[in-house]
């Protein structure tokens, strides 16, 4: 594409060379009254060369800010102009938080498009958009895969038509078209997006790269066509590893497994658990791997909180555990602070970790001795904790410290990714971990909810 010819004719081009639509589909448009949204919206309705599709604009009002009122009125004048359908809805209770009003918006969405018939719910995402969540992704997650950023489909129905393009060539085609929009004053509040949005990307663009959105758009290109290679093969090398589906997981021949570079065999345990629904970090990968070559058959592992990998002869088991009914671990993915609240047999516990000294009775930990992600769950058979003389049964522990029968599955144990528990709380520590003179520890605390 040409940057030369008119953005109409660019988007129409781009629209029918990727072939999401037809003639006759109907489409619903996510309207904000913003910029983006509107040049969409009009694009859509008017732009020629395109298929003819039915259009049907949507309007959520989260009620989050005083004018959002004001706002989806003002859409409501502008299709009955453009005479297009609108769809409009006004949340109860505001959400709290982007990531709940995202939620909420994308659930009204679907259903809008199921309710009308629709094929695709077209969203306003562009290039800049596109710029600023891969930047996001790489600094907040440093996890490949969300370096992919935005994608221009989504299952079941959404479409993102305007990606290839940015925010200027959207903002001269609507300023050409003599579009009016809705200003969003929230669009320059100190969130993280507005700050890439408004500092750290025009900055860079300034001082180091003056094609910094371009080149962050091209790397999301990149990597999806990274992630579509490996889906080609990944089919095949779960045949070579002699992957099995097993009762709440899978199996693997561990002699293939083995002839597998390193690399490739912690992709294919992360994918493995992504399906089982965990998330394997780095450190829990790389521990996930390192078991692989090194765990002796019978021992097992826990790369991340609810899943455990364990060998038994000649292959390896990766099985996700199902938490006990009011059961909900929480996971210390590395030795940086946090805070959340686990569910063990039925009781809320506030489980708070960082580098401070903590509160009386918290745990301290060497960071160096423990093997992460650990995690704060209930007891499990066989569980044992290292005493000063030696090993002894957790179950046995709570009965010596006279904890009633009833009363034991409510017990936290928290407990590291080889399965070796540190603590169980109230009644036994670990000799294990403990941080020795200038060690870097870590401090975990964990009391009731209703008391923390």
């Amino acid at each position: 594409m040409t940057r030369d010819r008119p953005f109409a004719e660019l988007f129409a081009a781009h629209v029918r060379a990727r072939g999401h639509v037809s003639d006759g589909d109907r489409v619903v448009v996510a309207v904000s009254g913003g910029l983006d949204s509107m040049a969409l919206l009009h694009l859509l309705r008017f732009a020629t060369r395109l298929p003819e599709l039915g259009i049907v604009a949507a309007h959520l009002d989260h009620a989050m800010r005083e004018g959002s009122a004001a706002d989806a009125l003002w859409v409501r004048g502008v299709c009955t102009a453009w005479e297009i359908p609108l769809a409009s809805e006004r949340l109860g209770a505001p959400p709290v938080g982007e990531a709940a009003a995202r939620s909420a918006r994308y659930a009204f969405l679907e259903r809008v498009r199921l309710e009308h018939g629709a094929r695709l719910c077209a969203t306003a995402h562009h290039g800049d958009d596109q710029a600023e969540t891969v930047l996001f992704r790489a600094v907040r997650d440093g996890e490949p895969r969300g370096l992919v950023g935005i994608r221009e489909r989504r299952e079941p129905g959404l479409w993102r038509p305007l990606l290839p393009f940015d925010r200027a060539q959207i903002r001269a085609y609507a300023e050409g078209a003599l579009l009016c929009w809705r200003e969003d004053p929230t669009n320059v509040e100190p969130f993280s997006r507005n700050v890439l949005r408004h500092r750290i990307l025009p900055e860079l663009e300034a001082r180091v790269a003056p094609a910094a959105r371009r080149s962050l758009r091209r790397l999301a290109r990149r990597a999806a066509e990274e992630e579509s290679a490996w889906g080609s093969l990944s089919g095949t090398l779960r045949k070579m590893a002699g992957v099995r589906d097993e009762t709440n997981g899978f199996s693997m021949d561990r002699g293939a497994l083995l002839e597998l570079h390193p690399s490739v065999r912690g992709r294919l345990l992360r994918d493995l658990a992504a399906e089982l629904g965990g998330r394997l970090s780095e450190a829990g990968t790389h521990l996930a791997v390192e078991f692989t070559s090194s765990g002796s058959s019978g021992r097992h592992m826990r790369p991340c909180g609810r899943l455990e990998l364990r060998r038994d002869l000649g292959r390896l088991v990766l099985v996700a555990s199902r938490p006990r009914a009011g059961e909900v671990p929480v996971v210390i993915a590395d030795s940086g602070e946090g805070s959340a609240v686990a569910r063990i047999g039925g009781i809320p516990w506030r489980v708070r970790w960082g580098r401070g000294r903590g509160a009386p009775g918290a745990e301290r930990l060497s960071v160096d001795a423990v093997r992460f992600p650990l995690v704060v769950r209930g007891r499990e058979p066989g569980d044992r904790l290292r005493m000063e003389y030696g090993t002894k049964k957790v179950k046995k522990l709570l009965l010596e410290a006279r904890v009633p029968a009833a009363r034991r599955a409510e017990v936290p144990v928290l407990a590291d990714a080889t399965g070796r528990v540190l603590w169980v709380v109230g009644v036994a520590r670990s000799r294990d971990a403990h941080p020795e003179g200038d060690q870097e520890a870590l401090t975990v605390e964990i009391a009731h909810a209703d008391v923390a």
